[in-house]
């Protein structure tokens, strides 16, 4: 009926997904019902594990059963199965049946360790892969190190961060350790532009971190980093890897022709789905960055705002790229409009250029954990 709630189902409780019901919650008010479904009991702000090796204070936990209490979302603890789109109806592993007028898909995409002679970075427990690590670089045992980032779909900026961070470590603790980053990138972080990418490299310069480009690697054994095109090799005492990122593959989701992940239009449609859209990881957008993800879920929820008839005709996706680079030393603050796989614009800066400062730059998500964060609400 006309006078009822517009019922949003969003699945996942990461950035697009908190993002997506806070942009429904200005754009719907009461006209919009939102109810997620997650299996995660707290939002980590994943990005700034990468600190936690170095003995940084652990990065934020928010418990989403306040947050949802807060914003006025029902939550719904249980893992997504399968999706009967016909119906409009998503089964959960618990054996619910969530119907919905229009669902909003986050799921992220899956982390597949791509090397087997590798230690491969996941930021849900990156303390207890790299503490160990961290360590023998401090007492000297280990005196070559290599960071690689495979071919695919991957966020590059945690292993320049790891690189440097590691390289500050050894500085501190007087050791020498030779630390060299291979990437499939044509310059360092070359996503942002070709201005954030020179600064970076003269940093890593600087930091004396070797740095080899367009290099897609393989590591066959244990130590040794083959590396493509050519018969190059690398030898290190020790090998840190990017994962490999795949799509979702959950029954009744479209997978795109490339690693499964879900295609989506310029308004976060998905193809083929009537009252479906998607954002985040899982979407077939090539740049997997919480910023993205963010942008993607404001995109949605103005598509869906304009289908329940609460908004004008939505945008369409036009994605900028911030980030910032924790280094040990000073942050660097990063920026690019993106065409065509790159920054056609770039800015590097010691100061940011969004407010607040944080890692994840999100129209909503951003200044409402700031508000949370300064009313010291959140979980530790």
């Amino acid at each position: 009926m006309p006078d009822e709630p517009f019922n949003v189902l969003i699945v996942g409780g990461g950035v697009a997904g908190l993002e997506a019901a806070l942009a429904l919650r200005e754009l719907g008010g009461e006209r919009v019902a939102t109810t997620m479904l997650a299996p995660n009991l707290e939002f980590v702000y994943r990005p700034m594990t990468v600190r936690e090796p170095f003995g940084y204070a652990v990065a934020q936990r928010y418990s989403l059963a306040e947050i949802a209490q807060d914003i006025g979302l029902e939550l719904r603890s249980d893992a997504f199965k399968w999706l009967d789109p016909e119906r409009r109806v998503v089964h959960t592993e618990q054996g619910e049946q969530l119907s919905y007028d229009a669902l909003l898909l986050a799921l992220g995409a899956r982390l597949y360790p791509r090397y087997k002679h590798a230690i491969t970075i996941d930021d849900r427990h990156l303390d207890e892969l790299l503490h160990g690590l961290v360590q023998d670089v401090e007492g000297g045992h280990v005196r070559s190190l290599a960071f690689v980032i495979p071919p695919g779909r991957a966020w590059p900026l945690p292993v320049y961060e790891l690189a440097l961070l590691m390289a500050g470590r050894a500085y501190d603790m007087n050791v020498e350790l030779s630390i060299t980053i291979a990437t499939p990138e044509d310059a360092p972080l070359a996503i942002f532009g070709l201005g954030v990418s020179e600064s970076i490299r003269q940093l890593l310069e600087e930091n004396a971190i070797t740095t080899i480009t367009s290099a897609h690697c393989e590591i066959h054994e244990p130590r040794r980093v083959s590396i493509g095109p050519g018969s190059r090799h690398l030898d290190a005492d020790r090998i840190v890897a990017l994962p490999e990122l795949v799509g979702p593959s959950v029954p009744g989701v479209p997978g795109g022709p490339e690693a499964g992940f879900i295609p989506v239009d310029m308004h976060c449609k998905v193809r083929g789905l009537e009252r479906v859209y998607a954002a985040g990881d899982a979407t077939d957008f090539a740049i997997k960055h919480g910023g993205i993800a963010a942008q993607q879920a404001d995109v949605a929820a103005q598509a869906i705002a304009a289908l329940a008839g609460l908004a004008a005709e939505p945008e369409s996706f036009r994605p900028e790229i911030n980030g910032l680079l924790l280094t040990g030393g000073k942050p660097r603050y990063l920026s690019g409009h993106v065409t065509g796989g790159h920054g056609s614009s770039s800015e590097i800066s010691d100061t940011p250029a969004w407010s607040p400062a944080t890692k994840i730059v999100a129209k909503y998500l951003g200044p409402y954990l700031d508000a949370r964060d300064r009313l010291g609400s959140s979980t530790r």
